[in-house]
């Protein structure tokens, strides 16, 4: 209710006393959509601070103010060194009028969001400057028209059959749902007209209360048994909503952004926890490649070439099994393919235990810094949290020189390129011969690279995850199923005076894959 006729009435009074006679020595704005306005009076300042944004539109009239020397500009020129000669609030409206010595009118229109400061020279019956341009309909707005006459007997009462706002349109959200909570709405004609009496009672005499309503900080004028401040100074409410609603309530905002990211955070964590728990509990269970290498190899002398499969004493389970063999392959280069198998799948599961122990270790302290973050009162100590924790991410100036998007997919780290342009930049300046490259076929998209880890051949698992982006990242996004080739990144190399993004691939392999995009795998 602090841009509400209701309220204004009080505030106004208190504002003449405080304002006349004051001379305007200053006018500026340092934020988006605030104005500032700052006098003199008996040697002393005092500043009209009118914060128009939106979301936290709000006034106060501190005793100082500290003017910023950078990103500053001074407004409304023809009102320095004028004095204020009187304070004046518009009848039943949401404004208020402060009158120049001179004869010029400055008009606080505070009408929500749509709220704004209007000049008006002497003798002008439309103003000639508003603080807020964008606000068109402003510059055709007549002082005369904003003034209201409203009767508030029964006679009026009646005849527009108890509606409240038909009778009064200046009450406001609270004063509404204060007759909604005494059964207004369902009461009969004369027992509403008590009940508005009773609300037009407390509205003369108020105390003003800031509450708390769905994590925005109100001004109310009735009786509030859960105020966070109360008193019965008009300038001092304003004063105290503003700090609430333009300073705390923009921490809280900050601190819910953090919180919510980390929860969001912590929630990929653990997703990612699980997967990976599960998929290094399966490898662990599996039966090594290395023993049914072994017994190929101890019974090389009863394999006959081309056999498909066969019986064979399993030494190590202690009984016979169906081995399967790969046709057209000896079994002793089939038994040499399982050995390097074994090896690849003892360095997965040690890459997988360890990025298990990275990510459970991440868990611990992100559940630790949200923790400490619901703890926090103020901006100071989130910030000086969030920088002692490097937890701000890098500059978006930064983000846009690295030509690519940058993915983990167990453990190997996968490069997902931005543009045409970026796609030979990435190929360039950050492929290496044996890293992986992958592209949806026959079809612009990103340029894909599974970057190398030395002694680790590429898990099909990975190939598969990394080729799902290089379809998503194509005009194939949309189909059920894409084609995307692959090969060494020493097989792809760029044709002079080709196109941004075209390059001539001397070797491939396809694999057919659905498009997918981002999951838990971002970093």
């Amino acid at each position: 209710m602090h841009f509400n006729f209701h309220f204004l009435k009080f505030l106004c009074p208190e504002l003449d006393k405080t304002f006349s006679g004051a001379e305007i020595v200053e006018c500026f704005s340092q934020n988006k959509d605030e104005l500032v306005i700052g006098c003199t009076k008996d040697e002393e300042d005092i500043f009209i601070r009118a914060n128009l944004l939106p979301s936290i539109s709000c006034l106060s009239f501190p005793d100082n103010f500290k003017r910023s020397k950078r990103n500053t500009v001074s407004l409304f020129p023809q009102i320095i060194g004028k004095k204020i000669s009187k304070i004046d609030v518009v009848n039943f409206e949401r404004a208020f009028i402060a009158y120049l010595d001179s004869g010029d009118k400055i008009v606080f229109k505070l009408h929500g969001t749509r709220s704004n400061i209007l000049f008006y020279p002497k003798d002008e019956t439309l103003p000639s400057l508003l603080f807020r341009n964008e606000l068109r309909d402003d510059k055709n707005l007549l002082v005369s028209d904003l003034s209201k006459n409203l009767h508030l007997d029964w006679n009026t009462f009646s005849s527009v059959e108890g509606n409240a706002s038909k009778f009064l349109p200046t009450l406001g959200k609270i004063p509404r749902e204060w007759l909604k909570k005494q059964g207004y709405i369902e009461a009969g004609l004369e027992e509403k007209w008590e009940l508005m009496k009773e609300l037009l009672d407390i509205l003369e005499s108020p105390l003003y209360a800031i509450i708390s309503d769905e994590n925005e900080y109100l001004l109310s004028l009735l009786p509030e048994k859960e105020a966070i401040f109360t008193t019965s100074d008009p300038i001092k409410a304003c004063n105290e909503l503003f700090r609430y609603r333009v300073v705390i309530q923009s921490f809280e905002k900050e601190k819910h952004s953090w919180l919510k990211q980390l929860q969001e955070q912590q929630k990929r964590t653990k997703s990612y926890i699980q997967k990976t728990g599960e998929r290094l509990e399966q490898l662990l269970l599996e039966t090594p490649p290395s023993q049914v290498a072994d017994v190929i190899m101890a019974n090389l002398h009863a394999i006959e070439s081309n056999t498909e499969q066969i019986a064979l004493f399993n030494f190590y389970s202690g009984k016979e099994e169906i081995f399967k063999l790969k046709v057209g392959q000896s079994p002793q280069k089939y038994a040499e393919n399982l050995y390097r198998k074994s090896k690849n799948r003892k360095k997965e599961i040690e890459q997988l235990s360890q990025n298990l122990a990275e990510k459970e270790k991440l868990s611990l302290h992100t559940a630790s810094w949200l923790e400490e973050i619901e703890g926090f009162k103020d901006f100071r100590s989130l910030r000086d949290f969030i920088k002692n924790n490097h937890l701000t991410p890098k500059s978006k100036e930064h983000e846009e020189q690295v030509p690519f998007k940058r993915f983990e997919i167990e453990g190997f780290e996968v490069l997902v390129g931005k543009s045409a342009k970026s796609n030979d930049d990435m190929l360039r300046n950050f492929a290496w011969k044996e890293d992986l490259w992958l592209h949806a076929k026959d079809v612009s998209g990103s340029h894909v690279l599974i970057k190398y880890r030395s002694g680790i051949n590429f898990p099909k698992t990975v190939l598969e995850r990394a080729a799902e982006l290089a379809a998503y990242y194509s005009k194939n996004k949309n189909e059920s199923l894409s084609p995307v080739m692959y090969t060494p990144a020493k097989f792809v190399r760029k044709v002079k005076g080709t196109p941004p993004g075209a390059v001539m691939v001397e070797k491939e392999n396809v694999l057919m894959v659905k498009p997918t995009g981002p999951k838990e795998d971002n970093k």
